[in-house]
């Protein structure tokens, strides 16, 4: 249960209201039996991990008779992945490694886990980015968004009736909107929770900082845990349209640097935080915006923490310990992989002392929801709903003259990008006809998110335009100069490695120098270029030009852009502060419908440009 803890304080808000608007030291385990869980049937896994009836679980008691074992269960990163589907495909997830996703999945193990622990030695939180990331997020926020139709979003129902005893925000949560955001948060059970979102110009949390659960092991006082939910500061940047000058989001570890001495004074026994922040220490943007995957600074700097669930990486981290420098004491950390593709399971073992409980062991694996069924409750509970999405990924919108592919964009110029690029410098085009901007040439960016998208020739769905754009961007238009462009390109050509002309031809290898991900390649239309790769980075830009002629320096462009890249996503140079004279708020993937739709036909014969490519010492590549 939760802990008492009087009338709520002025900061502690549970959500916004609707006129808000808007390295460290450590060592990691190699391929531990942890890590092998996931190739284990449930079952297997929990006696491996030290459940009871196992011989681990029984020596520790004999020794110890007042020892307690609580577990703390996690999970984060689920993207309105409710059930086992992938929408784009229109069939059953599944990937080449055996990972099957959704929160119905999630809850069956749960509830093995509870079985085999006992419900009241048991806790599950989550580490964010629940309500955005496919079609079925997307539909209830937008195409029947639950602020207008009234319905429980899908999500809230699921972990609701999994029953969650607090959850923290992830920055996609804040994609759709305050008012969207509230709403969802009302609609919630389980305390929703930020301590470094704050109301704008002050200190005060704009959502709830902290929660402490009482648990009633039987026979034994109980045990308080307190559980402190920061989010991304990254939000500032990527949802700037939604958050500015409404809310703030500061320093991770200074926010936790306050908030667990608040925590730990009301004598809590167990102190966690679920944090939606990687633990690189690095972050993706530039600029005066704290460290994005700052989770493991947090262990480091901030004493009296036992255990931290972070999500954010979309990476399996089954275990780590991270010393902290003040105490000397280890901190676990653990991340499950992300749409509820693994679950993390942090055991946590107390001992009596002096009348007081002390975390005297800690450890923490994640494990394969693979090894589980759907519960068939939790799919039930949103069948309705998944069947609505279904049929509306599934409608026809157009017809294309032929099959298009991405599988080569990262290395080639293709028509299934130039489509993007078409369909974002019409709409830019059209937005400032009849401005001061009209006379000025109008380019595109666009960026492979998916290899693996492609248009089918004859009839085209919205899952097939959803495969192939399938983030909830949003469009605008900024001016930049010729200078600008090449200086953005050079970032944006620092993708490839330098590659010796004579060389084989291996394209994919070259690709994702500096771990950059495929949608950090931007690529532009509307302007002519070569990208010469067997040069250093920062010279590689060559033959930039527009309509034949040589692109001046001064030269002015409107640029159509997507809010992402915009706010500084990727940290490329100009774009932030470049004047933007186009905001109307329009989805990018509802344009791309929209465009489909009202053309009839995709023909690549009309838009199809091959105004870029790969050269080597000034010799294409293809």
């Amino acid at each position: 249960m939760d802990e008492p803890q009087g009338p709520a304080p002025r900061w502690c808000s549970c959500r916004v209201p609707d006129d808000a608007g808007g390295g460290p030291r450590d060592h990691r385990h190699g391929l531990s039996r942890r890590q092998a869980l996931g190739g284990l049937t449930a079952a297997g896994a929990l006696a491996l991990a030290g459940w009871p009836g196992s011989a681990e679980a029984a020596t520790p008691a004999k020794r110890a008779g007042r020892d307690v074992t609580i577990t703390v269960m996690g999970t984060s990163d689920i993207h309105s992945h409710a059930v086992n589907w992938d929408y784009y495909k229109d069939a059953a997830y599944s990937d080449s490694a055996g990972n099957v996703v959704g929160l119905a999945r999630v809850s069956s193990l749960v509830k093995q886990i509870r079985r085999a622990r006992g419900r009241e030695r048991t806790l599950l939180f989550d580490a964010g980015d629940t309500i955005q990331g496919t079609p079925l997020g997307f539909y209830y926020a937008t195409v029947e968004p639950i602020t207008r139709t009234g319905q429980t979003h899908p999500m809230a129902s699921q972990m609701n009736a999994i029953g969650f005893d607090a959850v923290a925000l992830g920055n996609h949560e804040f994609n759709y909107g305050l008012p969207f955001l509230n709403k969802w948060i009302s609609q919630m059970d389980a305390p929703v929770l930020a301590a470094n979102a704050v109301h704008a110009g002050t200190d005060r949390p704009a959502f709830r900082p902290y929660i402490i659960k009482r648990m009633h092991v039987p026979g034994q006082p109980p045990i308080r845990v307190g559980l402190l939910g920061l989010t991304n500061p990254g939000v500032a940047i990527w949802d700037k349209a939604n958050v500015s000058g409404k809310l703030d989001f500061l320093d991770l570890v200074e926010t936790a640097k306050k908030w667990v001495p608040i925590v730990r004074a009301q004598g809590v026994d167990v102190m966690v935080v679920s944090a939606h922040a990687g633990d690189s220490g690095l972050s993706s943007y530039t600029g005066d915006i704290p460290v994005e995957n700052a989770s493991a600074m947090v262990a480091q700097q901030v004493p009296g923490i036992d255990a931290i669930l972070f999500g954010h990486a979309h990476i399996d981290v089954p275990e780590r310990f991270v010393t902290n420098d003040a105490t000397g004491e280890t901190v676990v950390m653990s991340e499950p992989k992300c749409w509820g593709e693994r679950l993390s399971v942090f055991d946590l073992t107390l001992r009596r002392e002096r009348g007081r409980w002390k975390v005297v062991g800690k450890s923490a694996t994640t494990v394969n929801t693979n090894t589980v069924q759907e519960d068939p409750a939790l799919v039930g509970l949103v069948k309705k709903q998944h069947d609505a999405v279904v049929a509306y990924v599934n409608q026809v919108v157009a017809t294309s003259t032929e099959e298009m592919s991405a599988a080569e964009s990262c290395w080639k110029d293709t028509a299934i990008l130039d489509y993007v690029n078409a369909v974002q410098t019409a709409k830019v085009t059209e937005a400032v006809a009849g401005t001061e901007y009209a006379s000025l040439p109008v380019v595109s960016i666009a960026a492979p998110f998916s290899r693996s998208a492609t248009f089918p020739a004859g009839q085209v769905t919205i899952k097939d335009i959803a495969g192939l754009y399938i983030y909830d961007n949003t469009l605008l238009g900024s001016v930049l100069t010729g200078a600008q462009i090449k200086d953005y390109l050079e970032y944006s050509a620092r993708y490839y490695k330098q590659v010796a002309a004579g060389d084989p031809v291996d394209p994919a290898s070259w690709t994702n120098a500096h771990d950059l991900p495929d949608y950090n390649y931007d690529q532009f239309s509307g302007v002519t270029y070569d990208i010469d790769i067997a040069q250093a980075e920062g010279s590689r830009i060559r033959n930039l030009a527009f309509n034949g002629t040589a692109v001046a320096d001064d030269q002015k462009f409107v640029v159509a852009v997507n809010n992402y890249r915009q706010s500084g996503g990727g940290g490329f140079p100009h774009i932030t502060t470049a004047p933007v004279v186009y905001n109307a708020q329009v989805a990018i993937r509802e344009a791309i419908v929209a465009y489909a739709s009202a053309a009839g036909t995709i023909d690549p014969k009309t838009f199809h440009v091959e105004n870029w490519r790969l050269v080597r010492d000034g010799t294409p590549v293809f």
